[in-house]
């Protein structure tokens, strides 16, 4: 078994695949348009899978905002470097309609380096550092 992707519900698809790309530096892999059941979807990721898994951003006509809710937790992305990659992408992902929202410092109770950024639909992103 092989994990494919994560389907995450956005308000609006262009944005979502501007913060991912431009701000997380993943690739825009492929796109699907269904106007007729009323959705668009775009796969984005470090690779494809199988050997990547991806993210697919899910863009339903006519919904702009989804509720949260108290079951997802995040995603998580491996950085060299928290700190560099917190500051590096603050602006962009600022001006995208993100935010980091847990500057960079060890986890509770640990030493490993983490951050949280949250893109524009309010989805959580832990950057979690693995020095090579």
């Amino acid at each position: 078994m092989h994990l494919l992707h994560t389907m995450l519900r956005v308000g609006d698809l262009q944005r979502a695949i501007d913060f991912y790309t431009q701000v997380l530096g993943m690739q825009l892999l492929r796109t699907t348009k269904r106007p007729e059941q009323r959705y668009d979807l775009a796969f984005v990721g470090y690779g494809s899978n199988p050997e990547h898994a991806e993210i697919e951003l899910t863009y339903n006509y006519g919904v702009e905002r989804y509720d949260q809710g108290s079951a997802f937790g995040h995603l998580a992305i491996g950085v060299p470097d928290v700190a560099a990659t917190c500051a590096a992408v603050r602006e962009r992902a600022a001006a995208l309609g993100g935010a980091i929202t847990r500057e960079p410092g060890p986890v509770q109770g640990g030493t490993t380096m983490i951050a949280f950024i949250t893109d524009p639909d309010g989805y959580k992103i832990e950057l979690i550092e693995r020095r090579a």
